[in-house]
């Protein structure tokens, strides 16, 4: 039968190619190289859903030579005689479909065009396994970045996955993920997840890592170092494997407190969504931490805040994630406001009402403050506004609700949308469904203005002091 419906497609293909004028529109077989997120719009491909990456690796420190082959497990949600995968990393040997060999070609700087021997049936499943290999360039944080002691690790948003391995780089499309990886002996793995696999073998070193939850290709991840463990066990039995980095050893204090940090999460958002958790503790200097799922990649210079706002994001950004890059608010708007200012009232007793009035009348008339749009920030400014006037917005959202309405909300949401893509919009929706007046005021002033809310959103409630 499978074969059959092939050699029809394959037929009704080359009517269309022959068909004179109609060879000249869009072909409909083929998946488009982009789903059209606003800020990057060649973010994602269309015509196949993603199901499972397995992501095997070989890595040589030394000489910074990677050997990769990347399976990927899919479904066609069209008929398709050829689909793009978002790929930067090392040359392209060798691509299959199903088995077969299959042509390919780089388009577009990240775009790896694979045309399949047998053209893809919509609603069947098909495997994809790309090899590839060749020394690894330096990113600095925007994907594979080469780590002071010799080794390297792979972070970096919006982008960092496709530096590594070939995939459906968008937020829209899940998929579990494992990592096989091969290094000397003398060197350390660490992944998402859980670790089922650390065995040395003829002086090589063999890591495997599950994420059995589905995830974002940013949110993936691999550090090779010198890494020594901390395991822990949260209080919901949920097993914690932490790694240092030489130079972060000094951290380990820190996250000994993570324990602590997930029983806070869990009480204000429910229940930890993932099978593991720990962090990767590097001593790099990069500009930013990163919610790498299931365990957070740090910076050398992580704090306590730091720790919280990434956890913050096990829940918004990695188990509810973004529909398109414009709802970023819902990832840090959320963390931040986790960190800066409910773990401060909770666990300090820190009087955040006088912080927000604080904050608000010193920048009140510095219009650079309010300039970028939390709701639709733009590309290349997605990460500014949402950590610095997001834990704003939504205090002033708690103290126009009320605390019933607010917490409320910020426990159900991530239940309703859990494993899934959610947007601002879905949640201007949720929290108006539960409060007693109306929000589009405050929500048009607070997410699309660019300029000081007026006074009646911006001192809501017992704000006014």
């Amino acid at each position: 039968m499978r074969s059959t419906g092939a050699a029809l497609l394959a037929a009704t293909l080359c009517v269309l190619v022959t068909a004179g004028p109609a060879a000249a529109q869009p072909d409909p077989f083929a998946g488009a190289p982009g789903l059209g997120d606003p800020y990057y719009p060649l973010d994602g491909n269309g015509g196949y859903d993603a199901v499972h990456y397995e992501v095997e690796l070989g890595y040589d420190p030394p000489s910074r030579v990677l050997d990769g082959t990347t399976t990927i497990d899919a479904t066609a949600t069209q008929p398709l005689r050829a689909f793009h995968l978002d790929y930067t990393g090392p040359p392209v040997r060798m691509v299959t479909v199903n088995g077969l060999p299959a042509a390919f070609r780089s388009q577009d700087e990240q775009e790896l065009v694979v045309t399949p021997l047998l053209p893809l049936l919509p609603g069947l499943p098909f495997r994809v396994i790309v090899d590839y290999g060749g020394p690894m360039p330096d990113t600095e944080g925007a994907g594979w970045t080469y780590a002071p002691g010799g080794g390297a690790f792979a972070a970096g948003e919006p982008h960092s996955a496709r530096t590594w391995y070939p995939l459906n780089d968008t937020p829209l499309d899940k998929a579990t993920f494992t990592l096989r990886a091969t290094v000397p002996a003398e060197w350390q793995v660490m992944g998402n997840g859980v670790r089922t696999r650390d065995e040395v073998i003829a002086g090589q070193r063999h890591v495997d890592w599950e994420n059995r939850h589905p995830t974002i290709g940013y949110l993936t991840t691999v550090a090779i170092d010198r890494f020594e463990f901390l395991e822990q066990t949260a209080s919901d039995g949920t097993p914690i494997l932490s790694g240092f980095a030489p130079g972060a050893l000094r951290h380990r204090e820190l996250e000994q407190r993570l324990p602590e940090i997930l029983d806070f999460s869990a009480e204000l958002f429910g229940p930890y969504p993932f099978e593991a958790v720990g962090g990767i503790y590097l001593d790099t200097e990069l500009p930013f931490s990163l919610e790498t799922q299931t365990r957070p990649t740090y910076a050398e210079w992580v704090d306590l805040n730091t720790v919280v706002h990434e956890i913050a994001h096990q829940w918004w950004g990695d188990s509810v994630s973004i529909s398109s890059w414009a709802d970023i608010c819902l990832n840090e708007c959320f963390a931040s406001y986790t960190a800066d200012y409910l773990w401060p009232e909770r666990i300090d007793g820190t009087d955040v009402d006088a912080e927000y009035r604080d904050t608000v009348q010193r920048f009140r008339d510095e219009p650079r403050f309010w300039q970028i749009p939390l709701g639709n920030p733009g590309a290349g400014d997605e990460f500014t506004s949402v950590y610095y006037r997001g834990p704003l917005f939504l205090h002033a959202l708690r103290r126009t609700v009320g605390d019933e309405v607010f917490f409320a909300a910020l426990r159900d949401f991530p239940s309703a949308y859990a494993g899934g893509n959610a947007s601002m919009a879905d949640w201007r929706t949720f929290v108006q469904r539960r409060a007693q007046l109306p929000l589009d005021g405050f929500f048009d002033a607070w997410l699309g203005g660019e300029t000081p809310p007026p006074d009646e959103y911006l001192f809501p409630g017992n704000l006014r002091g």
